[in-house]
């Protein structure tokens, strides 16, 4: 079954609450490989956080798929391809991104995929305010389903990742949403 995670960032949040300089920082997130990449980097600071959102987005997509958090950002190693597209490592795992820029956020989508028809998986995804994307969610789902948006709700399993159901039948195959300052994102499969 495939897995999906996302991880958003707020540029200016980030300019303001983070100090990705500071001393052990980098060294404690980035492997060396990718230190050297964010240290030779046109701009160190988008780099930081493109690679940042990358591993999140991985780690959610781990964590659906084995049940188990943890905190280990160096041990999820990126690689970056072309047009934002890139590899996240971990373990056995090889996480496929999609990474979007803009000049007020960075929003990451990943992928793992265990099945060969890959291409018959539905993804949907979305940007928002934080407060609203569970409604976007339901709205897509209800739209793509033919479920009424207000008979599906959302639960979490046992390590927080969200579920939307109806009754008791599960909508969404694999689910992630992320918040950081004013936006909000998610990316699920049906």
């Amino acid at each position: 079954m495939p897995k999906i995670g996302n991880d958003i960032v707020d540029l200016n949040l980030a300019k303001t609450q983070s100090n990705w300089e500071r001393t052990g920082f980098l060294e404690k997130q980035f492997t060396i490989k990718e230190q050297q990449e964010i240290c030779n980097s046109e701009n160190p600071f988008l780099k930081v956080w493109q690679f940042w959102s990358m591993k999140e987005a991985a780690y959610k997509c781990y964590t659906q798929k084995e049940e188990k958090r943890f905190f280990a950002p160096q041990k999820f190693e990126c690689t970056l391809k072309e047009n934002h597209c890139g590899n996240v490592i971990f373990e056995n795992y090889k996480f496929y991104t999609k990474t979007t820029i803009t000049s007020f956020y960075i929003h990451t989508i990943a992928e793992i995929i265990f099945i060969k028809n890959a291409n018959k998986i539905r993804r949907f995804s979305g940007i928002g305010s934080p407060n609203l994307i569970d409604n976007n969610i339901k709205l897509k789902i209800a739209k793509k389903t033919g479920v009424s948006f207000l008979e599906i709700e959302k639960k979490k399993t046992k390590i927080g990742a969200p579920l939307f159901n109806h009754q008791e039948k599960v909508l969404t195959k694999s689910c992630s949403i992320s918040h950081h300052g004013n936006y909000g994102a998610y990316a699920f499969v049906l």
